[in-house]
Formats: C-alpha cells, sequence, structure tokens
C-alpha cells in the first residue's frame, strides 16, 4: 500500500474514531500533496510523495523552533504531535552507525582523499540516503570522514 493509500484509509478510521489532531494534520497533508499534483499537472511518484511529507516535517519542525523560543508550551506539544503523527509515513531514518558505514563505503567507492572531493562524495550519497537522513547531518558527518 502507498504512502497516499494509508492516509486516505488512515483519515477515514481518525473520522470514525473523532481523533482530531491525526485528522487535522492527515488532511493538511493530503492538500499539499493535492497541491504539489497540481503544480505538477500530474499524479505524485511515491519518492514525491516522500518529499512533500519531508518538507511538510521540516515546517512543523521550525515551528517547534520558534514555539520554544517564544516560550509557548501549548504550540510547542501541538508542533510534536504533528511531527511524530508525520513520521509514521516517513521511511524509517538511518541510525547514526548506518550512516556512518554508508558515508565510509561511498568516500572508499568515489576515491575520495580530503575536502576538494565533498562535492562528489555528497553526490554518490545522497540518492542511497534519500529521505531516511537529514542532508545537513550527512553533510558534516562525510566533512568529519574527509578531515581524518
Amino acid at each position: 500500500m502507498n504512502v497516499q493509500d494509508r492516509l486516505t484509509d488512515d483519515m477515514k478510521r481518525a473520522m470514525k474514531e473523532k481523533d482530531k489532531m491525526r485528522l487535522s494534520v492527515i488532511r493538511m497533508v493530503r492538500t499539499a500533496l493535492k497541491n504539489e499534483e497540481i503544480e505538477r499537472q500530474r499524479p505524485l511518484t511515491e519518492e514525491e510523495t516522500i518529499q512533500v511529507l519531508q518538507r511538510e516535517r521540516k515546517q512543523r519542525r521550525e515551528s517547534l523552533q520558534a514555539a520554544q523560543q517564544a516560550g509557548r508550551t501549548d504550540l510547542e506539544a501541538q508542533a510534536q504531535q504533528e511531527i511524530a503523527i508525520l513520521e509514521e509515513y516517513l521511511p524509517t531514518a538511518l541510525s547514526e552507525e548506518e550512516l556512518r558505514t554508508l558515508v565510509e563505503e561511498t568516500i572508499a567507492e568515489v576515491g575520495a582523499k580530503g575536502k576538494a572531493d565533498l562535492g562528489r562524495v555528497m553526490a554518490a550519497l545522497m540518492p542511497k540516503v534519500k529521505g531516511r537522513a537529514d542532508g545537513k547531518a550527512v553533510n558534516a558527518l562525510v566533512q568529519e570522514l574527509l578531515r581524518s
């Protein structure tokens, strides 16, 4: 079952169970997906659907940071719940060890020797971790391993 079908099924279940938070988040995601389909003038692929979900999660994380800085615990809790719901539909994230192993393998594959090879390593690595690791964290780890 693809992500969009899961969202539809879960939306129906949330309506029956009167789970307002889940229903709200799912409707928001479905709207974002529909807008993206309209913009692209075609149905989204599974990968594009995941990208939209990641973008929505990123927006919630930014909202969470803003709420924390403002001391708004009510908005903080809401953003955390929304993030948790969104993460149910995203692929499981790579652990630190898995990511480090993947980076080391890619560095060896590319034959990278130093910082000058960062772009080549990232170009080869990002498709492997797409949707399962934050780009900033990947970049930082690649830089760290290229320095040593």
